[in-house]
């Protein structure tokens, strides 16, 4: 099943499937699908939405996406209200009262798993593991659990432990570290001078020694590893992730439909599995994009295929 699939996720265009979108869905056949609040009016909707991309795929475990950190990225904002349970919130309580952040994030995470069950999504892409910097761009902000290292590690090993629990599968991004960038990647491209020396001792050390099956790159570029590319499109990231890091799961690209990616569309998704992204992600569900993507995305080889097949595993 598995085995047809070509490497890339893409968005759809509304809260149901076009016929176009069926007949891409089964010409292309990507690997996953993701969702955003455009996608979603009510529970029932959406599941019946899931319910039938799954079945064209003929898998009841098929990969459905989602973006739902609570606060200010909310996709379920039809169905429920996160606005003040951000990250930076649950940081904050986590220095106060470890015991109450404990009670408090769990039921977050098991309320958010169930919605997610609920609609038929099985990752989220969470935990945002970037550092809280000052003078930084806002796009992190209060996503980030905090300024210290340390307590982003360890909330990032809670939120990764407890939606496993909940059968649901997560996204640390967005690695290697998004959090000096000085603006917003969705529109312009981030340079990070720091060293590596410095990159390796802070913004790498939260996505170190993580369980998670998936994480997603940063359209970021660190001038004084790789002048030239982002982190999606360097070979020599990829390899630091992989190498120093240490993260050894599937490797997603962030959206390639965003502003800081300079190259066309096809060049930007070569360049992504070149440089050795497993997966590409295209968000916005434009058709004529999404062809683009597909014709220029490799079938899936034996390492998604064989990751895959353990993420599956925790689904119930």
């Amino acid at each position: 099943m598995i085995k047809n699939r070509r490497a890339f996720i893409v968005g759809l265009k509304s809260s149901t499937l076009s016929k176009k979108e069926i007949i891409f869905l089964k010409k292309y056949k990507p690997w996953g699908v993701i969702l955003f609040s455009r996608n979603i009016r009510s529970i029932n909707q959406t599941k019946k939405l899931t319910d039938k991309i799954k079945k064209i795929f003929n898998d009841k475990k098929y990969p459905i996406l989602i973006d739902q950190e609570g606060g200010r990225v909310n996709r379920l904002n039809k169905i429920i209200s996160f606005n003040n349970l951000t990250s930076q919130y649950f940081g904050n309580l986590f220095v106060k009262d470890q015991k109450k952040f404990n009670i408090f994030y769990k039921l977050f995470v098991d309320t958010t798993s169930y919605l997610l069950k609920s609609i038929g999504v099985n990752i989220n892409t969470v935990p945002v593991l970037d550092i809280k910097v000052k003078g930084a761009t806002n796009i992190i902000g209060d996503r980030s659990f905090s300024k210290n290292k340390k307590i982003i590690s360890q909330i990032g090993d809670i939120c990764i432990n407890y939606f496993h629990e909940n059968s649901i599968g997560t996204v640390i991004k967005h690695i290697p570290g998004h959090g000096l960038a000085k603006v917003d990647s969705h529109r312009y491209t981030p340079i990070v001078k720091k060293s590596l020396n410095y990159l390796n001792k802070n913004d790498f050390f939260p996505f170190k020694k993580k369980e998670s099956y998936f994480a997603m790159t940063a359209h970021v570029i660190y001038g004084n590893i790789d002048k030239s590319n982002t982190a999606t499109k360097s070979k020599i990231i990829i390899n630091l992730i992989r190498n120093k890091i240490g993260f050894k799961n599937i490797l997603i690209s962030d959206d390639l439909s965003m502003k800081s990616l300079k190259d066309d569309l096809k060049t930007n998704t070569i360049k992504t599995f070149s440089a050795g992204c497993n997966i590409a992600l295209h968000c916005n569900g434009k058709l004529n994009e999404m062809k683009v993507v597909g014709d220029n995305s490799p079938k899936v080889n034996n390492f998604i295929v064989k990751k895959t097949s353990l993420f599956y595993q925790i689904l119930s």
